[in-house]
């Protein structure tokens, strides 16, 4: 038996519809080599591999917030700014399997939590950035929904570097 068959309703819902978005990201990469994943094909800074690396990255993030809270951070220095552009790239140890096999890791790992957690109304009161409301809080349920958002505007921008790399879809 596997995990959708003991799981129902909402959180179904939500696990489907984040596996449906993740399908499309992944499908974006089929048969493409480390090489073709780390190009640029577009005006944008952005590549396949390194589009992955950076949703894999921010769904751990959200997953740890859910389980913990926000978490502690020393700012935005010129180090922190370096380590967050990285995970836009492909770097030269990057393959595209190990990207692929992160981003399943951190996958399963957040179905479990939304198949485990007690409750989805468990809150905790976003970090301050310039982009939240100050003193605004998020429920896990909040902050799931963010996060098939931020993988469905990611497989979209995906697919159009994917298109403008070798005409390839991902849908349509």
């Amino acid at each position: 038996m596997n995990a959708t068959e003991t799981t129902t309703g909402e959180r179904l819902d939500l696990i489907e519809a984040l596996g449906k978005h993740r399908y499309f990201l992944r499908f974006t990469v089929r048969d493409l080599t480390d090489e073709q994943a780390g190009i640029r094909s577009t005006a944008s800074e952005l590549c396949l591999g390194g589009l992955i690396k950076h949703v894999t990255d921010t769904e751990r993030q959200w997953a740890d917030f859910i389980l913990e809270g926000p978490a502690k951070s020393s700012g935005f220095d010129e180090a922190a700014m370096a380590a967050w552009a990285a995970r836009f790239r492909m770097l030269p140890e990057d393959t595209l399997d190990e990207i692929l096999a992160q981003y399943q890791e951190v996958a399963d790992r957040t179905d479990r939590i939304i198949r485990e957690l007690p409750d989805l109304d468990v809150s905790h009161p976003l970090p301050e950035a310039p982009w939240f409301e100050p003193g605004a809080a998020w429920s896990a349920r909040r902050v799931l929904l963010h996060i098939i958002a931020e993988t469905a505007q990611h497989a979209g921008h995906a697919d159009i570097i994917r298109e403008s790399l070798d005409g390839s879809k991902t849908m349509g």
